[in-house]
């Protein structure tokens, strides 16, 4: 696997080798070159070209690896010279996200961006394309049949187009029957224990693995335990460092559950030796999807592995308004609750309401997405003080006009 030689370079191949594990690959052999610039026809020079090809030769692998993203050109190159698969970085991520796809819209996301991303790069060696975990049906008959299949190619990507934007439209019919319900999205680093803490906050049994994007599709869940509002969580995708552009654009559907949150908690993993540059990437990654503007609350997870509590204290002290949580021991969870109930109620603004009595239903109705602080029941009819989120005065009115219309009719 090789990798750009620099002082995160074990790290970096560290989550390489976790990401080949994912994929289903057993990675034998690292290799690692410092480079004073690009190659642009094999990525790495030729000294090093030569000692991959030997250590091909050697272990006999299934695939050669790089850490980072290869043109298409230098794809072809290496191909040619290794006479066998050559993938990096970006792909094997979409392998992975490709594995772990379940619902109609993951898929059909994660197969636009693996369409887009190999298009440019299909080659006489490209049999991996058609893998049973994940291919896109190809075989490898010549050049002829290589022009034929990107033909094919663009016709798919333009049918997956099309269907994202029925699946997009579906969603933004979902997302305005929760309008006026305070939502909170977990984000951060894959493998960060955001689904561990969903399940503390709400009580639900979300897929949890130690491994990376185990969680794909976004999952949602009502937060009942120990908490007064009606608030809506979000599970998202774990992001990851150098994370490909297409899957990011193909996943809009998804992020946009993210960009219509309310509030988003960063979940880091404190105990990764490199949780500094995890949370830069993450924050890259959001102002990429044009999320600056939204609320976020660090919370550092995984506090009961730290080695020094001193790091702890470190982070607690550069990020003031933190909070510090443990999924396993369940330390710290109270307070993250606390914390999203003044995020909740900072948003709050006062409202009030006067109902004819013949609308007393609607006041339950109205408890599902307000603060109910005071009911007045009089002669003239109910009048209600409320506390309510910038979002829900929309659902409101929509229950107001319902009600007008049923009493018309």
């Amino acid at each position: 696997m090789p990798s750009v030689s620099s002082p995160l370079a074990e790290i970096s191949l560290e989550e390489l080798e976790g990401l080949a594990t994912t994929a289903q690959y057993k990675p034998v052999a690292t290799l690692t070159q410092h480079l004073t610039g690009i190659n642009p026809k094999t990525f790495v020079g030729s000294g090093k070209v030569e000692e991959i090809r030997l250590a091909i030769k050697r272990h006999n692998p299934e695939a050669v690896i790089f850490d980072e993203e290869l043109s298409p050109r230098q794809n072809r190159e290496l191909e040619n010279i290794f006479k066998c698969r050559v993938i990096d970085r970006p792909w094997i991520i979409l392998e992975i996200f490709s594995n772990h796809a379940r619902t109609r819209e993951a898929k059909t996301q994660v197969e636009l961006a693996r369409m887009k991303y190999a298009l440019p790069r299909l080659t006489r060696m490209w049999g991996h394309l058609s893998r049973q975990r994940g291919g896109i049906g190809m075989r490898d008959v010549g050049e002829t049949q290589i022009q034929l299949d990107r033909r094919m190619i663009r016709n798919q990507i333009h049918k997956l187009e099309k269907k994202l934007i029925q699946i997009d439209k579906e969603k933004k019919t979902q997302r305005k029957n929760r309008t006026g319900t305070y939502k909170v999205a977990l984000v951060g680093y894959t493998n960060a224990g955001k689904s561990t803490l969903m399940n503390c906050l709400t009580g639900a049994d979300t897929l949890v693995e130690d491994k990376l994007f185990a969680t794909l599709d976004a999952t949602m869940r009502k937060i009942k335990k120990n908490f007064p509002y009606p608030v809506l969580l979000s599970d998202t995708v774990g992001l990851i460092n150098k994370l490909p552009h297409d899957l990011v654009a193909s996943f809009k559907s998804t992020l946009d559950e993210v960009r219509s949150a309310d509030l988003l908690i960063h979940v880091v993993d404190i105990s990764h030796p490199e949780y500094i540059g995890q949370m830069r990437t993450t924050d890259d990654l959001l102002r990429q999807m044009d999320m600056g503007d939204i609320d976020i609350l660090i919370a550092f997870n995984k506090i009961d592995a730290l080695p020094d509590m001193e790091i702890l204290d470190h982070a607690l002290h550069v990020f003031p308004s933190s909070i510090a949580v443990s999924c396993k021991t369940e330390r710290g969870i109270e307070s993250l609750r606390r914390e999203i109930i003044r995020h909740y109620e900072k948003k709050l603004v006062p409202y009030h309401l006067a109902l004819d009595h013949s609308q007393a239903i609607l006041v339950q109705k109205i408890r599902k997405f307000a603060l109910v602080l005071k009911e007045d029941y009089n002669s003239n009819g109910i009048a209600l003080d409320l506390r309510l989120s910038p979002g829900a005065k929309a659902k409101l009115k929509f229950i107001l006009q319902q009600s007008l219309k049923t009493a018309a009719g």
